[in-house]
């Protein structure tokens, strides 16, 4: 990594940016037709109800890198958990440790907010980023299959009586 590079807390008025990375991730996920997220409502998760974080990766005033994420909570340890939503690295800026930069500084937030626990999803598609979590320790959860309710059945389950 060179001398110039920083990881910092995105600023209100760089919502843009923050939207243009989940754009980024979007594509490399092959899911962009499904982004439906505004600068408005960013602006108002991130920063008006701070209910999300998220941290900029800079390289010579360069945003590089990002990571999006929240607390969730354990029960079965009776702690609050770092939740990472999304991490990306432009393309021509891998292979640098920014990625892992970004990781390392999560950790340490997890730590600093004394959670026990760090998670994400990926995926099974994903072998960059799966070789990238496997090499830092991180451990898949393969036994947990995750769920969502979403759009038009989260309404129709939430009005049923």
């Amino acid at each position: 990594m060179k001398e110039n590079f920083v990881i910092r807390p995105a600023k209100r008025e760089e919502t843009g940016k923050i939207l243009d990375f989940i754009k980024y991730i979007a594509e490399y996920e092959k899911m962009l037709d499904q982004v439906v997220v505004t600068e408005e409502l960013l602006d108002e998760w991130i920063f008006q109800k701070g209910l999300v974080d998220v941290l900029f990766a800079e390289e010579n005033g360069e945003v590089v890198g990002f990571a999006l994420f929240f607390s969730n909570f354990s029960t079965f340890v009776g702690r609050a958990g770092l939740y990472l939503e999304d991490l990306f690295v432009k393309p021509e800026h891998r292979g640098k440790g920014y990625g892992k930069a970004l990781l390392k500084k999560l950790a340490q937030i997890a730590v600093e907010r004394k959670c026990r626990r760090m998670e994400w999803c990926c995926l099974d598609w994903n072998t960059p980023s799966i070789n990238f979590y496997k090499s830092v320790g991180a451990i898949p959860m393969d036994e947990w299959t995750t769920y969502r309710l979403a759009g038009e059945s989260l309404d129709k389950f939430a009005a049923e009586e």
